[in-house]
């Protein structure tokens, strides 16, 4: 069991949130960096060194020129949250100095920034995972989801249901460029691990009542367009604080 907590939530995370309570977002506001960067990334790097099949994909030379057009955009932002970005190399604010490999742009997002990316394309009129860096998944696994649509992505989600799923995949057609959406979601959890990787044919996690001595887990899901190659990117950045 691996515990990094942050000292409490984001004031802009709702305990209450419902699907879809979706929210307009700063064009540049998709990516924070915050006081658990340094343990975060830590451990980030070491699932990717160990775990690399577990937290890593990408299906074909088009979700390839997404992921390296959603590394140029973040590339942007770095500078305004402490990282440098010094010809080949990403300077970060642990001191860690990350390779701007370009046949493995998801696989330099993931050693540089907390968010977790699932890169999204469009065929026959639903949005499919086409590529993502998932170090921290929370009841869910890469391998089962990557290639497929929406709807079956989020199975077996119980509040997920057709009429939601069609509401989503609206939004992921309506989304534009420069204009971000997000949301969160909390969930307690026994386990204060990141890492927790959950198979669709496993039991349903039981969670921990509030008032248990049970970990708080949230997650700030953004939602944008990639200008170029008109991908839709959803990015999770998560929290976990003990009640």
């Amino acid at each position: 069991m691996v515990e990094i907590l942050h000292r409490r939530m984001p004031d802009d995370l709702e305990p209450d949130a419902r699907l879809p309570g979706i929210k307009p977002l700063d064009a540049e506001g998709w990516l924070r960096c915050d006081e658990a960067y340094g343990a975060q990334m830590a451990y980030r790097r070491k699932l990717l060194a160990e775990r690399r099949q577990d937290t890593l994909w990408e299906g074909d030379a088009f979700a390839h020129s997404a992921s390296a057009e959603l590394l140029k955009e973040a590339l942007h932002l770095m500078p305004g949250l402490g990282f440098r970005v010094s010809g080949d190399h990403i300077h970060c604010p642990d001191g860690a100095a990350i390779i701007r490999h370009k046949e493995h742009p998801l696989a330099v997002l993931g050693q540089t920034l907390q968010q977790d990316f699932c890169v999204l394309l469009k065929r026959e009129d639903v949005h499919y995972l086409a590529a993502a860096v998932l170090c921290f998944p929370a009841s869910w696994t890469l391998r089962e989801k990557a290639g497929r649509p929406l709807m079956a992505i989020h199975a077996p989600v119980a509040a997920y249901d057709e009429a939601i799923g069609k509401r989503v995949q609206r939004l992921f057609d309506g989304v534009k460029v420069g204009k971000p959406l997000w949301r969160n979601n909390m969930l307690y959890y026994d386990d204060p691990d990141l890492f927790q990787p959950r198979s669709e044919n496993d039991p349903q996690r039981a969670a921990p009542a509030a008032n248990a001595a049970a970990y708080l887990r949230a997650e700030r899901q953004c939602i944008f367009r990639l200008p170029n190659t008109g991908a839709v990117v959803f990015s999770i950045h998560s929290y976990v604080t003990k009640p």
